[in-house]
C-alpha cells in the first residue's frame, strides 16, 4: 500500500516521541479515514498485548463507514480473517498475537456526560475518525485513558483525529494555533486536500466541484472559515463584518449588559453600548458580586448610563448583581415578550434575542468596536455556534443551549450573550415622549 506524502508525515509524527495530540485532515479525499486504521492495525501488530481503540461520535456510523475501510486497509495489507477474531456482540478485533482493537461510540449522552463508560479502559493509543463531531470533553477523557504498556514499548500516549473542517475546539485546539504559529510542540496539524492524494478517483473531485460554494470550499479547498451547517443563524462573513460595520452610528442613549460568571465559572463579560455600537468590552476574572457589581457601577457613571437601561443575566448569581445595582434581570429561560398583544413562536427569551440579534447582525446593524485579537476571536467563535435547534422539527423556535455549546467550544458563550441581551431593549422600547401637539390634543380630549 503506497502512502501519500501527507500520510507518510503524519506517519512519522505518530511514531516520535514527541507529539501526543494529531489532527489529520482538513478536506475530502485527503486519505483520512485509510491513515487512522493503517496506523492503528499496523502498531496492534507490532506490539504484542498492546490495545487501541477506533473511535466515532455513532457506532452505527462507525460500522458502515470506519469499519469497512479497516478491513480494506486489512486486504491491502494481505492481513485476513485468520489473523484476527472479529467479535460483532462486542465490537472489537483480537488479533493471534493478542492485541486488541476497541470499536467505540464517544457520543455525549445525558446519562453518561462524564463518559464514565471509557473510565475503565486502559489504551496504546486511539484514532477517532471525523472528530469533529464529538465534544473536547470525549477528547480529553480519551486521551486519559491512553497508558497500557507504554513503559513496556517506550512510547507516549498518542491520540490522532480526522476529520474535515470544522468550527468547534479542533478549530481552537489545532487550526488556529498552527495557522499563527504558536501551536505546541507536541500537537500536529497537516492538512490533506484531496489535490494531496493522487490515487482518489478524478470523477471524486468532479463531484466536489459540483457542492455550493460553502460545502465546496471546505470540503475541496480545506477552508476552515467556513460553516455549511444550515442551522447556522449568522454566517461567517457576517460575523467578520460586524467588527468593521463602522456605518452604524453612535447613538446617543447608552446601555450596559453583563452575562455574570455562574455556577464555579470564571468569566464575567461587561459590554457597554452607544446604540447599537458595543463602544467597551470589559472581562472580569474570578471576581465576587460585589466588584462585579462596583464595576457595573463603575461604567455606569463614566458612560452616563440610566439604571434603567442596565441588563444583567439574573441567572445564578447574576441575581446577587440585579439586586446590588438595582438594574433589570435577564431569565434566559423566561418567556418570549409579546409584541402587539401577541405571543410569538420561541421557546423562551433567549432564544427570540438570538434570533432578534442574528436578524440585525446580517443586516449590519450592529456593531463592536474593539480592536483586541482575542475578544474578536472568541466572540467570533461563539456567534458561529448561534443555530437554530431541532431545525427538522415542527415547534417553537429555539437555539442550541448553552451545556451544548461548551461542549462544542470547550468554554461558556459568555461574550455572545452579554451581545445578546442588548436585543431585550428593543424588544422593550421606552414610551417616546410626546410632542407638545400630542399632549395638547390630549388635554382636549380630556376636557
Amino acid at each position: 500500500m503506497e502512502l501519500t506524502k501527507k500520510q507518510s508525515e503524519a506517519l512519522d509524527y505518530l511514531e516520535d516521541n514527541i507529539t501526543n495530540e494529531l489532527l489529520f485532515g482538513g478536506g475530502a479525499g485527503g486519505g483520512k479515514s485509510l491513515l487512522g486504521c493503517y496506523w492503528i492495525l499496523k502498531s496492534a501488530i507490532r506490539f504484542e498485548g498492546s490495545r487501541w481503540l477506533i473511535g466515532r461520535a455513532e457506532l452505527k456510523t462507525l460500522r458502515e463507514t470506519t469499519l469497512n475501510t479497516f478491513f480494506e486497509v486489512c486486504k491491502m495489507q494481505g492481513i485476513d480473517s485468520s489473523f484476527y477474531n472479529f467479535n460483532q456482540q462486542q465490537m472489537s478485533l483480537r488479533f493471534v498475537n493478542d492485541s486488541e482493537i476497541l470499536l467505540k461510540d464517544l457520543a455525549t449522552y445525558p446519562s453518561d456526560p462524564n463518559f464514565d463508560r471509557l473510565g475503565s479502559l486502559e489504551l496504546t493509543g486511539a484514532f477517532v475518525d471525523e472528530c469533529n463531531q464529538i465534544s473536547e470533553k470525549a477528547w480529553n477523557v480519551l486521551k486519559s485513558r491512553i497508558r497500557y504498556k507504554l513503559d513496556e514499548y517506550s512510547l507516549i500516549p498518542k491520540l490522532l483525529g480526522t476529520c474535515n473542517p470544522a468550527k468547534g475546539f479542533l478549530y481552537s485546539r489545532f487550526y488556529k494555533p498552527h495557522k499563527e504559529g504558536i501551536l505546541p510542540e507536541n500537537y500536529k496539524f497537516i492538512q490533506s486536500l484531496l489535490l494531496d492524494n493522487p490515487y482518489i478517483s478524478k470523477h471524486y473531485k468532479d463531484n466536489l466541484l459540483q457542492l455550493d460554494t460553502v460545502s465546496k470550499e471546505r470540503l475541496l479547498f480545506g477552508n476552515w472559515e467556513f460553516d455549511d451547517d444550515p442551522a447556522t443563524l449568522i454566517p461567517y462573513n457576517r460575523i467578520v463584518d460586524l467588527f468593521t460595520a463602522t456605518q452604524v452610528p453612535e447613538g446617543k442613549e447608552t446601555f450596559i449588559t453583563a452575562d455574570i460568571a455562574r455556577f464555579g465559572e470564571d468569566k464575567t463579560v461587561i459590554m457597554v453600548w452607544a446604540g447599537f455600537v458595543c463602544i467597551s468590552i470589559m472581562t472580569l476574572i474570578k471576581q465576587p458580586i460585589s466588584v462585579i457589581a462596583a464595576e457595573i457601577q463603575r461604567l455606569k457613571n463614566y458612560y452616563n448610563v440610566a439604571t434603567s437601561n442596565i441588563i444583567v443575566d439574573e441567572d445564578g448569581v447574576g441575581g446577587g448583581v440585579v439586586d446590588i445595582v438595582k438594574c433589570k434581570g435577564f431569565l434566559n429561560g423566561g418567556s418570549p415578550i409579546e409584541k402587539d398583544g401577541v405571543k410569538p413562536n420561541y421557546q423562551n427569551l433567549k432564544s427570540q434575542c438570538y434570533f432578534l440579534l442574528a436578524e440585525m447582525i446580517n443586516k449590519g446593524e450592529v456593531y463592536v468596536k474593539t480592536q483586541d485579537i482575542q475578544t474578536v476571536n472568541m466572540l467570533t467563535q461563539e456567534l458561529e455556534q448561534v443555530k437554530r435547534k431541532d431545525i427538522d422539527k415542527d415547534g417553537k423556535l429555539s437555539v442550541l443551549p448553552k451545556e451544548k455549546i461548551k461542549e462544542l467550544i470547550g468554554r461558556s458563550p459568555d461574550y455572545s450573550d452579554a451581545l445578546m441581551m442588548r436585543m431585550w431593549f428593543v424588544l422593550n422600547p421606552k414610551p417616546k415622549a410626546m410632542t407638545p401637539e400630542q399632549l395638547q390634543r390630549l388635554l382636549d380630549d380630556f376636557r
